[in-house]
């Protein structure tokens, strides 16, 4: 009998690791279920968050500053460099009608498809007894960079400090992607032979502007 108690115990004690590991595989599942859970208390911040960046989006808005000029007032006087190193002033044109397309920047799609459609229809402006002016806050040399890689015929000016751009309406709130910002309204000015700004275009759309300003000025 004592030979086969002995014999017995050895797997008495191995029976005693496997009660000893059924605690620990009890407690992994609910270690898990911790880490499962642990991710969705995280997630609902970075909703509260996206929400609460939407909203900006709701009110910001692109408007010209409260000064902006009105149809009928008088062209504002400017004096700018252009492309070529020579300078503009509005005196220049006494007498003549004068368009002023102020653009956002040099060699970007939309300002060079504008530029484009300017410098195509020039003669027929010529013809309509109106000259053009593309005007912008870049440098002289982005201005005739811009002129010689896409061979413009219009002439370009540099308003770095803003000052026909403010005068004329064209410098004011934007908004982009939830961002507000001061910066160029796409805006185009028809100034009559009489000094006076006749029409005002405003967020300018590119596609078919510059025909519309002809068919304007050929009225005018």
């Amino acid at each position: 009998m004592s030979k086969k108690t002995r014999k017995k115990s050895p797997k008495r004690g191995a029976a005693k690791p496997a009660s000893v590991r059924s605690p620990a595989a009890a407690k992994r599942p609910a270690a898990k279920t911790a880490k499962a859970a642990g991710p969705s208390p995280k997630k609902s911040p970075a909703k509260a968050s996206q929400k609460a960046a939407s909203k900006p989006l709701k009110s910001t808005t692109a408007s010209p500053p409260k000064s902006a000029l009105t149809e009928g007032a008088k062209a504002p006087p400017f004096h700018l460099p252009r492309d070529g190193g020579d300078s503009v002033s509005l005196a220049d044109y006494a007498g003549k009608k004068l368009i002023l397309f102020f653009y956002p920047r040099a060699d970007t799609p939309g300002c060079t498809k504008e530029a484009i459609d300017f410098t195509r229809l020039k003669g027929a402006f010529a013809e309509a007894g109106a000259a053009v002016l593309g005007v912008s806050a870049d440098p002289v040399k982005a201005q005739e960079a811009f002129r010689n890689k896409h061979q413009l015929a219009v002439p370009l000016i540099s308003d770095a400090q803003h000052e026909a751009l403010e005068a004329y309406g064209a410098w004011g709130e934007k908004s982009m992607y939830g961002r507000t910002f001061l910066g160029i309204i796409r805006t185009t000015v028809l100034i009559g032979a009489d000094g006076r700004v006749a029409k005002i275009w405003r967020n300018v759309r590119v596609d078919g502007h510059a025909e519309e300003v002809l068919e304007t000025a050929k009225a005018l």
